[in-house]
């Protein structure tokens, strides 16, 4: 690696020299430039200090997309803390649960967020390892509670030389966060990540993608997620980009955002790009300023790289995959790889990564047959927060993560990832991956969206089930989607139940919540 900045600290610091003059973050009408950064930053670990924070005690955030968020994170990192992202859609017992497990020390929250007092969540709740409680935004901190600008002035009375010593303590193998997963399969596991493996991951991705100094990346994705966090602002400050949070999607805002602040870079899933799409004035938006795009999920239709390219005029559109314990990126498609490969790929593996494809056995499987995909390499997380059994069962002795997807690697070494494991369904004896039926359907000319399930069936075990969203002004019946798709797939694979919805549900990572899709056929609500 030619970067030698091997802390989170010193990016931002970095970044300050590097870059002064230019905005780091335009949040509404409040803008923060490079010039300001660190000093912003290193403000709140000055406060953390004043409030108790020990080198390695852990701060959480929980709040949407701003740029206290960034601060707050920042300064957590300066004051030796490891940081501790709370998804906001949590509730307060999901995200005691985080604040105990962890044993947070502090806790920044968002005061009035969608109708809710998000401190009030925790009334009955608190750890008592939470010892500050502060307040963002609007919403007035009530007992035991602490404004963010009554925070900041304590701090003042710690002098800049405290964080300093911090910073100093900290080195390239130091956790700098603990992100835990989203628990759809049963309770959140905390995944420890270091500074200098996050760096050296997204400069890399950052250099492959085309982000560079003087983009203006709109951050769709949350912050508590990597791919809004290490993905965005963190890869923002490397190459000195200028961040625009955004905190809840809307595809309408999400098009105005672009034409009015001029966004020249866009990542997101598939979701966020197919609402775009299905935009009914989307024609209306000068949408001219958008250049990049990158996307990714379990599966990416490749009608939907076309789509990007043609109906929004997107030059640069870019395929990737990870997972929070790979640090968020594992494989990345270059800008100069075919159309073709883009489309139908996530790309290969990022330098120093290895990457293969196995049988139940964890025998490599040759090119092009399915198999587990598993990962090696230096941004592997340094493993689950106190559970060591978790660890072992997601990291095999080898070194090997074992990510649970079902992919296939070619002769070249790029990766298509077919589905979750814990997504395929049998119907009739033939295993069925959701996410390939998903790619053969959207090409449908009245398929806006498309997710399929499997549902129980008395005679083949399982059978599809897939939800659709019309186009706008299309119109499709069951018995023609069915029709339809027995002429493009074989028999097992077509689903014998079509649910027409006008929107698919989705989670804080705006990618669709099949376990919400589960739970309404199952109450019978479709």
């Amino acid at each position: 690696m030619n970067d030698p900045i091997q802390t989170l600290p010193a990016v931002v610091r970095r970044a300050t020299e590097r870059h002064r003059g230019r905005p780091a973050v335009i949040d509404g009408d409040a803008v923060l430039d490079y010039a300001d950064l660190a000093g912003r930053c290193e403000a709140v670990g000055r406060a953390l200090i004043a409030a108790g924070v020990g080198f390695g005690d852990r701060v959480a955030v929980w709040m949407p997309n701003r740029i206290e968020w960034i601060l707050a994170a920042c300064g957590a990192h300066m004051a030796g803390a490891v940081l501790v992202p709370i998804n906001t859609r949590m509730k307060g017992a999901e995200a005691a649960d985080i604040l105990e497990r962890s044993r947070a020390k502090v806790l920044y929250s968002i005061g009035d967020f969608l109708g809710q007092h998000y401190p009030a969540m925790l009334d009955g709740l608190r750890p008592p390892t939470l010892e500050t409680v502060v307040v963002v935004g609007s919403g007035s901190p009530r007992a035991g509670e602490i404004a963010w600008a009554d925070h900041l002035a304590r701090g003042a009375a710690v002098a800049p030389s405290a964080v300093h010593e911090r910073e100093a303590q900290l080195h390239a193998d130091s956790t700098a966060d603990l992100m835990f997963t989203s628990g759809t399969t049963g309770r959140p596991k905390g995944v420890m990540a270091g500074h200098e493996p996050t760096i050296r991951a997204f400069t890399e991705w950052a250099r492959v993608v085309g982000l560079g100094e003087g983009d203006r990346y709109l951050i769709v994705n949350p912050f508590f997620h990597t791919f809004g966090y290490k993905a965005g602002w963190v890869a923002a400050f490397l190459c000195g980009a200028t961040v625009f949070p955004h905190q809840v999607f809307d595809a309408d805002a999400v098009l105005e955002r672009i034409q009015s602040d001029r966004i020249s870079f866009l990542p997101g899933p598939p979701t966020l790009f197919l609402s775009m799409l299905a935009h009914p004035r989307l024609a209306g938006f000068d949408l001219s300023s958008l250049r990049s795009a990158v996307t990714g999920a379990a599966s990416v239709p490749p009608v939907l790289i076309t789509r990007m390219r043609e109906e929004l005029g997107i030059r640069n559109v870019t395929t990737a995959y990870g997972l929070t314990e790979c640090g968020g990126c594992a494989t990345v498609c270059d800008p100069s790889d075919s159309a073709e490969t883009i489309a139908n790929t996530c790309g290969k593996a990022l330098p120093g990564t290895e990457m293969r494809c196995v049988d139940a056995q964890g025998r490599s499987v040759p090119p092009g047959e399915p198999g587990e995909v598993v990962l090696r390499g230096y941004h592997v997380m340094q493993g689950y927060f106190e559970d060591e059994a978790a660890t072992r069962e997601a990291i095999d002795e080898q070194g090997w993560l074992h990510t649970g997807d079902v992919g296939v690697v070619d002769e070249r070494g790029y990766l298509r990832i077919t589905d979750r494991l814990k997504d395929m369904y049998i119907s009739g004896g033939f295993n069925c991956y959701p996410a390939e039926i998903e790619r053969l359907m959207a090409p449908h000319p009245a398929v806006a969206q498309v997710a399929v399930i499997g549902v129980a069936d008395e005679r083949l075990g399982e059978i599809g089930c897939a939800f659709v969203v019309r186009r706008p002004g299309a119109e499709l019946s069951e018995a023609d989607c069915i029709a339809w798709c027995r002429r493009q797939m074989a028999n097992y694979k077509v689903p014998r139940h079509v649910r027409f919805v006008d929107a698919l549900p989705t989670n804080a990572s705006n990618k669709v919540d099949k376990k919400s899709l589960r739970a309404d056929w199952a109450c019978g609500k479709n």
